[in-house]
């Protein structure tokens, strides 16, 4: 089960440590600025497909994305 307080924690710090704006983020993944805000806030989930896609970008295990991990390695 995805943890949405841990997934939106993790995606913030991914995307602040990186210095992205939503815009740029949300340009890099092909959906709007306001969709990465809503995933940050909790208010909304992606896809799996655009959480692989998130954790290719960042190069963190999709666990790790999601929660059920706390090491950002892949395996």
């Amino acid at each position: 089960m995805i943890s949405r307080e841990k997934f939106s924690e993790r995606l913030k710090a991914l995307r602040t440590a990186k210095n992205l704006s939503h815009a740029a983020l949300g340009n890099k993944l092909g959906v709007s600025k306001a969709l990465i805000g809503h995933w940050e806030t909790g208010f909304r989930l992606p896809s799996l497909e655009v959480a692989n896609a998130l954790a290719d970008y960042f190069d963190v295990s999709i666990d790790y994305l999601v929660g059920k991990s706390d090491k950002p390695e892949r395996k």
